[in-house]
């Protein structure tokens, strides 16, 4: 991880496909576009990889839980039951709907507590949104269970797990829904793109109508279409989906080369005593994108990520501090900070972030590391690393 790390001839010849033909569009164009279709070759790629019924590529991850929200028909009032380490686009994409972000607690998964879902449940909540971070799993089957109690919908936000798997299934094809990013950061990239995956035709009937403007795409004439319903742009060009497609038949070669890399770690890390690592749930494979693990306390947590530093091994995160992925610097969510004034429903029905108390999950994120695997080291280059980071932490334990 990221999949830029390898652009070779196959990413090259893909892109070159579509500027041979000129239409960077994915609908429309027919007669010149030489039988190119790339967005349409990206989601049938992905269905039979993800063993779903249907895939539908979108302009980015963010868009893609967009677009699985609404396709569902999630809106106005709804609640959707989100982790308090995630990204912060699992929250932007519930409050563009109108519907209401409720944060609870992770455990040692690093990913949503069943007992903090069903705690967290009314008569509002109409969907469980596990994020599967830094490539790994939520506890499914507990998740399904409690969904299936109460009529809720699962949405897998996998943006970060591509490649992995939950008892034989892919992850992203568990729940009702399934999200995945291809942005430029991510296992495979197309730059800046998205999916979502679903084996419900309803769900992707909305889909493909509700990302481009409600065009209920029923001929070949783009102005004679159809508008059921509302939809907005969320498209994907063809340049970004032909990247997809070269990145996706590689999926098996990056996911190979991060299992290595990360084997190699965590083999040396697993002999520092005073150190233990994620759960990852019985049944799962991660996608292996991330070691991470943790240490006694948060002080020593964080000198380690200091440690490491200044030994030159980058790429390990604290995300206790982190802006972007834990909700004690999301102060944009926890103050209501907008560009325009939110809608008094939402502004009634969201509870006052200032005032939760979440040190259940401040007990696990206080005290983890979570170090990225990168596609391009050499074996040297990981054992190398895997030294420098032991005896940091030998030091510090």
């Amino acid at each position: 991880m990221p999949g830029f790390e390898l652009f070779g001839e196959k990413e090259k010849n893909e892109v070159q496909n579509v500027l041979d033909t000129g239409v960077l569009m994915r609908y429309g164009f027919d007669g010149m576009r030489q039988d190119q279709w790339k967005a349409k070759e990206l989601e049938s790629a992905l269905a039979e990889r993800m063993k779903s019924k249907y895939a539908h590529v979108v302009s980015s991850g963010t868009a893609a839980l967009t677009v699985a929200l609404a396709s569902a028909g999630v809106g106005a009032g709804d609640e959707v039951i989100i982790p308090t380490f995630t990204f912060v686009a699992s929250f932007e994409a519930v409050l563009v709907l109108g519907a209401i972000p409720i944060l609870v607690d992770i455990d040692d998964t690093l990913t949503l507590a069943p007992e903090s879902v069903e705690k967290a449940i009314t008569k509002k909540t109409k969907v469980v949104m596990p994020v599967h971070m830094c490539g790994s799993m939520a506890d499914l089957d507990a998740l399904k269970s409690i969904c299936d109690k109460h009529g809720l919908l699962l949405l897998e936000d996998a943006c970060q797990a591509i490649g992995g798997s939950y008892k034989g299934k892919p992850l992203g094809s568990y729940g009702d829904l399934g999200c995945f990013s291809f942005d430029y950061v991510k296992t495979i990239t197309c730059g800046e793109g998205g999916a979502l995956i679903t084996n419900n035709a309803s769900y992707y009937k909305n889909a493909d109508h509700y990302s481009d403007h409600g065009h209920d795409h029923i001929g070949n004439d783009r102005g004679a279409e159809s508008h059921p319903f509302l939809g907005y742009n969320y498209r994907i060009s063809e340049l970004n989906a032909a990247m997809g497609v070269a990145q996706l038949s590689r999926l098996d070669e990056f996911i190979d080369l991060q299992q290595r890399n990360y084997s190699i770690l965590r083999n040396t890390l697993d002999q520092v005593k005073g150190i233990s690592f994620r759960t990852v749930p019985e049944g799962g494979i991660e996608n292996y994108s991330f070691l991470s693990f943790f240490l006694p306390d948060g002080e020593k947590a964080k000198a380690a990520q200091k440690g490491f530093s200044e030994a030159g091994v980058d790429g390990c995160f604290y995300w206790y501090d982190n802006n972007w992925h834990y909700y004690r610097k999301w102060e944009h969510l926890i103050h209501r900070k907008s560009l325009g004034n939110m809608t008094q429903e939402v502004k009634d029905q969201l509870p006052d972030y200032t005032q939760s108390d979440f040190s259940k999950s401040d007990q696990w994120i206080r005290r983890n590391i979570s170090c990225l695997i990168k596609l391009s080291w050499s074996e040297d280059e990981v054992r190398e690393r895997a030294t420098k980071m032991a005896a940091v932490l030998r030091n510090l334990l």
